[in-house]
């Protein structure tokens, strides 16, 4: 899906869906109304989702004058990623479910971050998305490519690169941020990578697939809406640690 105007003005009051990416570096917002998007606006900077959510979001819904209750979907990227940027989007959608009645649903983010791949030269028949998960090891999960869409193989796992990569098949392609921090443990398993420009997730990805779902009824309950983070934050970990340590 790319940013396209609405052909022609509809008799009823349009209905929007606003689709939020906010697992990485650098955020994204985007504004669609059926399978069209309308606009897209990306932070001006990286990490900067505390300062730029917010005005972005007031800014599309101004441009395409959609108020608040007509607001009907919200598409949020739900991880794995950036603990404090997943935590962001979520926060905005679980609020925008409860102040306006918004249908929420959350989209797997290395399945956003696959679609990238129908962008090469020659889309693989399959890729890996792998995201940095720190302590030698990757976020990852392997896609088959399917009608013109990358489909989930895969459940997203926390692994080794290396041996990730080498039970996937000689001709799967890596993609994601991870490839940045693990180049050695990927060279090694003999898995090509594909260019770094299509590493980064898209906000209008995340409303082609959340409208995909949406029209299957794949909706979630915002009251049960969290990140999906694969293992708990550092912060955490090191909470549950130092009370065990002190259990001992």
């Amino acid at each position: 899906m790319i940013p396209c105007r609405m052909s022609s003005p509809s008799r009823n009051t349009p209905e929007f869906a606003l689709a939020f990416e906010t697992s990485c570096a650098i955020g994204e917002v985007a504004i669609a109304c059926g399978d069209c998007v309308l606009d897209v606006i990306r932070f001006q900077k990286p990490r900067a989702h505390t300062t730029d959510f917010l005005p972005a979001i007031e800014k599309l819904c101004l441009d395409q004058n959609a108020k608040p209750e007509q607001i009907r979907h919200v598409y949020v990227s739900a991880g794995p990623g950036s603990f404090t940027g997943l935590r962001i989007g979520i926060t905005a959608a679980r609020m925008m479910a409860f102040a306006h009645g918004a249908s929420v649903v959350s989209v797997p983010t290395l399945e956003v971050i696959a679609q990238n791949a129908l962008a090469a030269s020659v889309p693989p028949d399959e890729v890996a998305v792998v995201l940095d998960a720190k302590r030698k090891r990757v976020f990852a999960a392997a896609f088959l490519h399917k009608n013109n869409s990358y489909v989930a193989a895969t459940q997203p796992a926390e692994v080794d690169p290396q041996a990730f990569l080498e039970s996937r098949p000689p001709d799967c392609s890596a993609l994601g941020e991870g490839v940045l921090y693990h180049r050695e443990a990927i060279a090694a398993s003999g898995r090509s990578v594909l260019d770094a420009s299509l590493y980064q997730p898209h906000a209008s990805t995340v409303a082609t697939i959340g409208y995909q779902m949406a029209m299957r009824g794949e909706f979630t309950d915002s009251r049960l809406l969290t990140p999906v983070y694969i293992r708990p934050p550092e912060a955490e970990e090191k909470w549950s640690q130092r009370h065990a340590d002190k259990a001992e």
